[in-house]
């Protein structure tokens, strides 16, 4: 990512914007275009409404159920049994919605990187969350970490939308409707603004 032109970009927006990119420093945003969107897939979903270290434990466990290689193949998951899933930690709707991943990259539904890469945001988003329990938030991480995008903007996002409540001294965080509005002056550089409004601290008052 071209972080110091979309710093730069953000940072002249306005002062709280320039006061937060200099309290947090350059941005360290670290995609990871090695992994294939299922694979990206099965790591958000399991992500999804848990804290980091949860998400890290329970990602843990389903690697150890097949220690042969560093992450399960679409077979594998989709073969996997309930119980064990369950064992790692994931709910019944999390594993209906693992194991529906696995199904829908074995029929050729979810794309390999190659193709992905090919598609625009909107048409893999549209494509994806026609999947089971894949919502719009979840593709979108898939955008943003594996296909390395540098204008996603997750609006439903809790932390981005509290990032710039705090930024701004609001009360209320905006809905993802205003949100959308807004970040329309961050463009083309919405994913590290996103980056940026994740690590929002407590406000100060010189921020």
């Amino acid at each position: 990512m071209p972080n110091c032109p979309a710093s730069k970009c953000l940072a002249a927006l306005d002062a709280d914007w320039a006061a937060l990119i200099a309290a947090v420093g350059p941005c360290l945003h670290q995609p990871r275009p090695e992994r294939e969107p299922y694979q990206a897939l099965v790591r958000a979903v399991a992500y999804q409404q848990l804290h980091a270290r949860a998400g890290d434990a329970i990602l843990g466990r389903l690697r150890g159920l097949f220690p042969e290689q560093a992450f399960p193949t679409p077979r594998q998951l989709a073969g996997a049994s309930l119980e064990s899933l369950r064992g790692c930690g994931f709910s019944a709707r999390k594993v209906a919605t693992l194991q529906g991943i696995a199904q829908a990259t074995l029929d050729g539904r979810v794309p390999d990187a190659r193709d992905a890469r090919k598609m625009d945001d909107e048409h893999l988003i549209e494509r994806l969350t026609a999947l089971p329990g894949i919502g719009r938030w979840t593709v979108e991480m898939l955008l943003i970490y594996s296909l390395e995008r540098e204008d996603i903007l997750p609006v439903d996002d809790f932390g981005v939308r509290e990032g710039y409540r705090r930024l701004k001294g609001l009360e209320q965080a905006p809905s993802p409707r205003q949100l959308r509005e807004l970040g329309q002056a961050w463009r083309p550089w919405r994913t590290t603004a996103a980056w940026y409004l994740w690590r929002v601290p407590p406000r100060q008052p010189n921020l």
